[in-house]
């Protein structure tokens, strides 16, 4: 195994999902540091910010238990210890989830150029779950020449198909069901059946259902040659969101 530092940073209230970042940061690296940080800047509000789940015990035994040779739960000052330099998203942060959540991106590229100056790691691990985040983080390292590689792991979900997710625990065992048909839509054929199928749940609000161009995050057109459903919406006031690959003619 090679001297390379892999990083998987999170809010903690970690779950498979988590486990199978740490588990990829362990093949690829001997020390495996795991971040456990809820940031402020990426909340659209203080009462969604108060409801996070906060275990810091249970997360730390999880991530131990999933190969991380280092948990580390920095306070707030260490994070941001004076005035706070806010990195920029662009338009595509005001897309989407950027469109609902104001400031949102920008506040996880300003946590992310933190975490990565202190770690200094040669890998970062990230979900494809949150694949706006992803495709954001990894155009702002492109862009900044940050000597970083980003390693994308696919979505780990359920026995039902539901995308996991620290907010699923806020959601009762009906919800979840409920929650099913995210998963469904995304195996549609065209974005107006993704949306038919969505539209038959009652308890689902839905906020976007698109198709995008992975490479450019843009529109699907006749020259896209990977295409993916982007889903978001609520069920009982709790957001969720998933995507999954879909073909390139829809």
């Amino acid at each position: 195994m090679n001297n390379s530092i892999s990083f998987v940073p999170t809010m903690g209230a970690l779950h498979d999902g988590h486990i199978a970042l740490i588990e990829r940061a362990c093949e690829l690296s001997s020390t495996v540091i795991v971040s456990i940080f809820v940031n402020p800047l990426q909340f659209e509000s203080p009462d969604d910010l108060a409801k996070y789940p906060r275990d810091l015990l249970r997360d730390r035994n999880i991530a131990l238990g999933a190969g991380a040779t280092k948990v580390w739960a920095p306070s707030y000052e260490e994070i941001y210890p004076g005035e706070i330099t806010k990195q920029s998203s662009g338009q595509l942060g005001t897309l989407f989830e950027g469109a609902e959540r104001l400031g949102h991106f920008d506040g996880v590229l300003t946590v992310i150029k933190r975490l990565f100056d202190l770690v200094r790691p040669d890998y970062a691990i990230f979900g494809e779950k949150d694949f706006q985040q992803l495709f954001i983080i990894k155009r702002w390292v492109s862009q900044n020449q940050i000597p970083v590689e980003i390693i994308a792991v696919p979505t780990i979900r359920d026995a039902d198909g539901v995308a996991l997710s620290s907010r699923n625990s806020r959601l009762s065992p009906a919800e979840l069901v409920s929650a099913q048909v995210i998963n469904k839509a995304l195996r549609s054929k065209s974005k107006d059946e993704m949306r038919k199928v969505l539209a038959s749940e009652p308890k689902f609000e839905l906020d976007y259902a698109e198709l995008i161009d992975e490479e450019t995050f843009g529109p699907v057109t006749a020259k896209t040659s990977l295409s993916r459903g982007i889903i978001a919406g609520w069920i009982n006031g709790v957001r969720l969101i998933d995507n999954m690959r879909m073909e390139a003619d829809q």
